[in-house]
């Protein structure tokens, strides 16, 4: 392509952000990336009644967490209405807008009359060609062209018709003289330059309306693309009964920005046979002859494989970065803890083989951070006995001898006291597990010795006998 592209993932306000709306974001971000132009970040918050400013703030920080930078923005819209009114004042002195004075109450009733007679709900023009101007409240209705079609060219879905007569005259100003959002949208992607307008599908039959509003105010029209939305294991659209839905609310489980990077952008789109794929592939590979048009199932479990592979294979110092918010989230570590990246990552190689999620590895990890042992009474009543006791001595006064404090010496340490008392490894090892980390389940219990240093596990052991 030779002109510069310029994409936009536009959410509202009224809400988090659904992962829907990142797959969104995230195929605007790749294309974009792909051939070299712009991404936009605009907050369409014309809902003024519904729309916050605790849920841009949350947008903001789910599109940094989940590393979707953005070129220009983000652009709020309530910013810009000197824009929309001089837009809307065009349309009205061209005559391809009009005051509209039917009160709520006649449209309930027009809409009624229509349903009865089995048409299809749709205002009647009844304002249209008014000459009068009463002085009663009003909304300003595009003009819209009453016969012909629209033509949508859509890069997923090919050529899509649309019969005018199945549309009306829209509403692009309410009675409080703010802008709505068929409007704005059309003024907005015309004036920061979107060549590509790449959205869910429930947006499709917002196009036509739009298109129309392209024409009238002489605005070149963007491609179109209209992805497939996602739905849930039961096939209906994907939402809270399915289980989470936001951005942050599976940051806050313990999953990686990269795998749900990754996930998304092969939920709908593919590249042959591949399955997990850097940043930079994604970006190379991606292309909309790719995109599926059918509708994406959302599997919780693919998820959480991904999420297992990135952790096990991240490198172990910014691991240590994603996981000291969940440290601090599960209270292993406080806020102001004063420990650096070095020090957390020493706890990573232990764990990131056997953690499903980052917050698991936290809660896992508590053993080492914590200064004082948080013991599992069933674990302790179980295991830290007086049997147990003359053992955990014996481990005491051995590894106080060991010269050389390695996983090979620790493990040999093991072997030869389990030969000598003739026992199975399990009852010296759940002992010195539970007196060591308060569990009965932990890391290798060698690796928990290593990692905790000579010291440290010298004082623990001698705690409990």
């Amino acid at each position: 392509m030779s002109e510069i592209i310029k994409v936009r993932f536009a959410p509202s306000p009224t809400g988090f952000l659904h992962i829907g709306g990142v797959r969104t974001a995230l195929f605007n971000w790749l294309f974009a990336r792909h051939h070299g132009g712009k991404f936009i970040l605009r907050i369409e918050d014309t809902d003024i009644s519904r729309s916050t400013e605790e849920s841009i703030q949350e947008i903001l920080e789910s599109m940094r967490w989940l590393g979707l930078d953005w070129d220009e923005g983000p652009f709020r819209q309530t910013e810009r209405q000197e824009i929309y009114t001089k837009k809307i004042m065009h349309l009205l002195s061209t005559g391809k807008a009009y005051h509209c004075y039917c009160t709520p109450e006649e449209l309930d009733q027009k809409r009624n009359d229509a349903q009865k007679a089995g048409l299809k709900p749709k205002y009647d023009g009844k304002c249209r060609n008014r000459t009068d101007t009463p002085e009663k409240p009003y909304v300003v209705r595009f003009k819209a062209p009453q016969e012909g079609s629209v033509v949508v060219e859509d890069m997923l879905r090919g050529k899509v018709i649309f019969d005018i007569a199945e549309l009306d005259d829209l509403i692009i100003q309410r009675t409080d003289g703010t802008p709505t959002y068929n409007f704005v949208v059309v003024v907005d992607d015309s004036e920061m330059g979107i060549t590509h307008v790449i959205r869910g599908d429930d947006h499709l039959s917002n196009t036509p309306r739009q298109c129309l509003l392209y024409d009238a105010l002489d605005f070149k029209r963007p491609r179109f693309s209209h992805i497939s939305m996602i739905l849930g294991q039961d096939k209906t659209r994907l939402s809270k009964r399915h289980g989470a839905t936001s951005a942050l609310a599976y940051r806050d489980m313990g999953y990686m920005p990269d795998a749900m990077i990754n996930y998304l952008a092969r939920l709908g789109w593919s590249h042959g046979d591949q399955e997990i794929f850097s940043r930079e592939e994604m970006i190379e590979h991606f292309s909309f002859e790719s995109v599926h048009t059918s509708a994406a199932v959302f599997d919780a479990d693919k998820l959480s494989w991904l999420n297992e592979h990135y952790i096990k294979s991240t490198p172990t110092q910014e691991l240590a970065k994603h996981l000291e918010p969940h440290l601090v989230k599960t209270k292993v570590l406080q806020k102001d803890h004063g420990l650096s990246w070095q020090e957390i990552a020493r706890v990573v190689p232990c764990l990131n083989e056997r953690s499903k999620t980052l917050l698991e590895m936290a809660e896992k990890s508590a053993f080492f951070f914590k200064k004082q042992v948080e013991f599992d009474e069933k674990a302790r009543n179980k295991f830290l006995t007086d049997e147990a006791k003359p053992l955990i001595e014996k481990i005491i006064t051995e590894l106080a001898a060991l010269e050389s404090y390695s996983l090979e010496n620790i493990e040999s340490l093991f072997k030869k006291i389990v030969e000598e008392e003739g026992m199975k490894l399990g009852k010296l090892a759940q002992p010195v597990r539970v007196a060591l980390t308060g569990a009965t389940v932990s890391p290798g219990i060698y690796d928990v010795i290593l990692l905790l240093g000579k010291e440290e596990t010298l004082k623990r052991l001698k705690n409990v006998v």
